[in-house]
């Protein structure tokens, strides 16, 4: 009956992937863009384009290591959204403009996490999909 060892797993005190998270930033200077937020039920995925539309950095709640039903809470969406923050700021980037897409709870929490690394927001755009008639509706039940 010797020690019990304890192992611990990955790098020490990073709090859910934030360090790994930063680590990799591309070295592309941009200064305007675009951020599209997806909240859905199940994760928040955020991810930053440049002006032309070719997607540069992406992050979700999912990669940040949360996992089952805490991915699609705010406190994740914020997490990313801050983590995302300060990769375009790193970059140079001065301002986006944002298309928000889903009904999930990490909509507004992605948005001001990532506003308050300092980022101007030029314009929201909701582009979450409505259905106009459904699907084809229940037959009609016969007692």
């Amino acid at each position: 009956m010797g020690k019990k060892r304890v192992i611990k797993k990955g790098g020490g005190s990073d709090v859910l992937g934030t360090s790994r998270a930063l680590s990799r930033i591309p070295k592309k200077k941009v200064a305007e863009g675009t951020l599209n937020i997806l909240a859905t039920f199940n994760n928040t995925i955020v991810t930053l384009a440049d002006a032309k539309g070719n997607s540069i950095i992406a992050a979700s709640s999912g990669a940040m290591g949360f996992k089952g039903s805490r991915k699609s809470t705010p406190f994740a969406a914020a997490k990313v959204g801050e983590i995302l923050g300060e990769k375009a700021s790193q970059m140079g980037m001065r301002e986006v403009s944002v298309v928000i897409k889903g009904v999930g709870a990490g909509r507004e929490s992605a948005l001001r996490s990532f506003a308050g690394q300092g980022i101007g927001i030029k314009r929201i755009t909701d582009k979450t999909p409505v259905p106009h008639n459904g699907p084809r509706a229940k037959k009609a039940r016969r007692v």
